[in-house]
């Protein structure tokens, strides 16, 4: 199938990316409050959902392990993250957001009012017709 590239299209993506491009300059912009980089603090908000191996961290940040190896080696000098064994295989060492990191993440996330506060400004139906066509264009 051909690229689309009418005019509604290249608008769609225009607005896309600078949705994007904004999310991200705020992102940083807290993690630097917290005197994180914006990776640190990806790293911190995916740990504080759910502990898991570096290598799921890379696959979800689209980066190299030994990338992620030296973040969280940060974040663990300064306390917001440990290191763990798996239950399911003692094998595999899992890096886990402390009380501290669960904490710091928590306040990143209340200080991200960029896409929080307008999408409160959509009715519930809206808000979930926008989840719906982003699940389907990422192929949920």
């Amino acid at each position: 199938m051909a690229p689309r590239t009418d005019p509604l299209t290249l608008e769609v993506v225009e607005l896309i990316g600078e949705v994007v491009s904004r999310y991200h300059e705020e992102y940083d912009e807290a993690a630097a409050e917290h005197a994180l980089t914006g990776a640190q603090a990806r790293v911190l908000g995916l740990l504080s959902i759910e502990a898991m191996p570096m290598r799921r961290i890379a696959k979800k940040l689209k980066c190299e392990p030994s990338n992620v190896t030296g973040i969280v080696d940060r974040l663990e000098a300064r306390g917001l993250v440990e290191r763990q064994p798996d239950p399911a295989d003692r094998r595999v060492k899992l890096a886990a957001a402390t009380e501290d990191g669960l904490r710091t993440a928590a306040r990143l996330r209340e200080s991200l009012s960029f896409a929080r506060e307008p999408l409160g400004e959509l009715s519930d139906d809206e808000r979930t017709a926008l989840r719906d066509l982003l699940k389907r264009m990422l192929g949920h």
